[in-house]
Formats: C-alpha cells, structure tokens, sequence
C-alpha cells in the first residue's frame, strides 16, 4: 500500500469504490470515511465546511511556495484574498487574454508544421511548455526572462518533488524532519523566488515610473495594483509572490493535462474529433469577439475529458468534530476522501461511466447532471478561480490544433494516468502530427484500459 500510494495513488482504487457511495478503509495508519456521495460532498465542501479543515499532507504541499496565497490560507485571510483577486477572473478579463492564447496556439503550430511529415511528437510536454509560455504572456507580458527552459524544468521538478506522498507525512512526523527530495525542493523553491521577485522589482519600477515607461496590462500589474474592496488594503509582496507562484503552477499544468487527454481521447473517437473540427472550421474563421462561447462542442469535449481524468484526482480533508455524513457518523479527527477520479465513474452516478461521450455536457443532458457528482474546478467557496480562464484556453488550443492537424496517437504508445497532485499521462502522450493541406482560416506555418488497480481508461462512443 505504502509503495503503491507513492508510485501512483491512483492505483488504490479498487472496483468496489466505483459502486459504495460512502465507504471506511483502513488505511496503515488511519481509518478514512472515501464519500462520493453528491450530498455528502456538498455538507463537506459547502454546508459544513467550518468542521472540515485540510490535512496535513495538502498542508505540507501548499506549504512549499504557496503558503501566503489563495490556495494556502484560510479564514479572513482566504476571505480578503478571494475579495481582492476576484475581479481578476471576471468574464471581460478572462476574455481580453484570449489573444494572448491563440498567439499561443499558433507559435505551437509553428513548431509542429516544422516537424518532418509524419513524425512522432510527445504532445504532453508541448501542451506543458504551450500553457506555461500563455501564462508568461499574460502574468509577465515582459517575459520570464532568459532562463525559460530552466523555468520549466524547475516547474517539473516542483510538482515531482511534493506530488509524492511520503511515510512521515502519512506518521505525521513534524516538519523539522526532511523528507525525501527535500533538497531538491527547497532549491527548486529558491529558484522560483528569486526570479519572480526580480520580475515583481521591475514591475514595480515600472508602475512607480509609468510616465515615462508605461507598465502592460497584465496580470502581475493587477496583481499589484489589487486593493481589498472592503479596506483599500493591497497584497504584500509574498502574497503577490504565493499567487504567481499559484496561478503558474496549477494553471498551467491542470490546462496542459486537460488538452494532452482531450487529445488523446479524441484520437479514438473519429466521430468527435470530425465534430470539432467542422465547428472549429466554421468559427475560427470568424469574429474573435466570444469565440470560446461558440465552441460548445469543443468545450463538451474538454468537460468529458475533465470527467475522465479530472486535474485533482482525489482532495481530503480532517473533521474538527463528530458529524453525520448520509447514514455514516463521522468521528472528531477522522480523514475524509473526496475522489473526483471515482465520483465521475461512479456507477450510481453515471450512465456508461467509462464511456468517453461528450453529448453529456450538450443541451438539456448538462442539466442533469448532479452538482456535486462533478467536481473538476472543486466546489463550494473554495472553487478554482481560474476555472474560467483554463476553460477558455484549453478550448481555444484544442480547436485550433485539430483544424490544422491530423493528429494519430503512436502505436506502441502506452497511455496510463498517474497522480502527482494533478493527473498527467505516465509515459507522456506520443503522437503522430500531419498537418492538414487546407483549412479554413489556414495559416503558413472501442478503447478500454482494464479497471485492475481501478487506474481504468475510457471506452469512446462514437455517438451513433
């Protein structure tokens, strides 16, 4: 048990998890109460969050760089953050970006139509240096400097280094003992720290001198400029380094995870991938102006690759005091587990639960589903506040890409998830990229993974 949680938690799940809508298990040292039950998980996330605190291993994470933001702290400081940030993700913001994203998607297709015809091209790490360089546009308009490359590779290495789970933090032994790569980590840490407050010093040079040079309209200049709606007071410079540090780390990899299984998934289903491209084909070729709205089948794609293999695969949480969840009592100090991974396949949840079909997010067939059997952004107060902007992006990128290429995953390439915070493919994602002879809009430049271990894949309908 303790080998396989730090390979690839993942692999934990057994068959019965996808049928028990609550379920104890006996974990080395700790009893955990596993709900997916939707009413359950709203009176864990939203009706009694107050009794429900993160535990130590998600402490620990959030500990290394994010402790100061949004995602580390709690009660009127998560209140004054959220307050202060929100106006950062509204519509008309998010939508401003959406250049800065088919910029982009293009400098990617750059890259691809450069490849000699019919080569074979890990698409995951692409999508991880595509997201990584929109975020560098719209964070650091100015750049993130020379060392883009070591960016990324630290970038690697962080989300390698706390996505384990180690035995001391399962023991509960106090931080003062150094785990396993810590060293690693903590230069890693150093890195990010040391090159995000010199890009905040310049900005702030800029912003001081605006007269004579004019600062961008990007998000490290709201971030700075950001003032509390309630107290008129601005973030501390840690604060503003915590939520860059947020914003670049999971924006960016949960956005690259969502397209490589977009993709993936796609090439199984020619059905849904001639679908996406005959809307792309239609409204690429027009106004810019809410261009994402009118990807709807695009978007249902991306919403049931989310389902499939949801960014956050599983998130806990400790009880301050006894409760009751459905007919479960829930003792003082017991772990709960919410899995998105197991409650998008759940069987008393879904039709064909592994069945890769996004008709279930079109029309009338998105209303029913459950609010709390899908949870790819979280739920509650604490919902993901970028949801929008990764939506908006990853729609973008993957209708562009599949109107200009002809994407075949490789044959000898062995697709499988595993859990290091989000949910990556393993063995990255091998494809086979041709570029289509004419497009539109054009520019120069029956699967099933076994459930053993319950890492299970996705059948794909054709919906016919």
């Amino acid at each position: 048990m303790l080998a396989t949680l730090r390979r690839n938690p993942l692999e934990c799940w057994t068959e019965a998890f996808f049928e028990e809508p609550i379920a104890r298990v006996k974990l080395p040292f700790v009893e955990a109460v596993l709900v997916h039950d939707p009413n359950a998980i709203r009176q864990v996330l939203v009706d009694n969050a107050g009794n429900y605190r993160k535990d130590r291993i998600q402490q620990r994470i959030l500990s290394s760089g994010l402790a100061e933001g949004l995602l580390g702290v709690e009660g009127d400081r998560w209140s004054v953050q959220r307050r202060t940030l929100a106006p950062l993700f509204t519509r008309r913001t998010v939508g401003s970006f959406a250049d800065a994203m088919l910029e982009g998607a293009d400098q990617l297709s750059a890259r691809l139509v450069g490849l000699p015809i019919g080569s074979t091209v890990d698409l995951a790490r692409e999508f991880t240096l595509l997201t990584l360089n929109v975020l560098a546009l719209t964070i650091f308009s100015d750049g993130i400097g020379e060392d883009f490359d070591g960016f990324r590779s630290a970038m690697n290495t962080y989300f390698d280094s706390i996505g384990r789970i180690n035995v001391l933090d399962l023991l509960g032994a106090p931080a003062i003992l150094r785990r396993s790569g810590g060293r690693r980590l903590r230069q890693t840490m150093a890195f990010f720290e040391s090159t995000i407050d010199r890009i905040i010093a310049m900005r702030q040079r800029r912003l001081e001198s605006a007269a004579s040079s004019p600062a961008p309209e990007d998000l490290l200049t709201l971030l700075l400029r950001a003032l509390d709606p309630s107290t008129g007071r601005p973030m501390s410079v840690a604060e503003v380094r915590s939520n860059i540090l947020t914003f670049l780390s999971a924006g960016h990899e949960t956005t690259a995870n969502a397209l490589a299984w977009s993709t993936f998934l796609l090439s199984q289903s020619p059905h849904w991938s001639a679908r996406v491209r005959e809307e792309a084909d239609r409204e690429l070729a027009g106004e810019r102006s809410g261009l994402s709205e009118r990807l709807v089948v695009t978007k249902a794609v991306i919403e049931e690759a989310l389902r499939l293999y949801p960014p956050i695969a599983a998130l806990s949480r400790i009880s301050e005091h006894p409760d009751t969840l459905g007919s479960q009592p829930i003792g003082g100090r017991s772990l709960i587990v919410i899995a998105p991974y197991v409650l998008h396949r759940h069987r008393r949840l879904w039709d064909r639960p592994d069945i890769f079909d996004p008709s279930r997010f079109l029309g009338d067939a998105k209303a029913n589903i459950p609010r709390f059997a899908y949870l790819p952004f979280g739920a509650g107060p604490r919902t993901c506040i970028g949801a929008s902007f990764a939506m908006q992006e990853a729609i973008l990128v993957l209708a562009t890409l599949i109107q200009r290429f002809e994407l075949e995953l490789a044959p000898d390439a062995r697709v499988w998830p595993i859990q290091r915070i989000t949910l990556r493919p393993s063995h990255g994602l091998p494809m086979r990229v041709v570029p289509r002879v004419a497009f539109p809009n054009s520019v120069e430049c029956g699967l099933r993974l076994p459930r053993q271990g319950a890492a299970s894949g996705a059948c794909v309908s054709r919906g016919e």
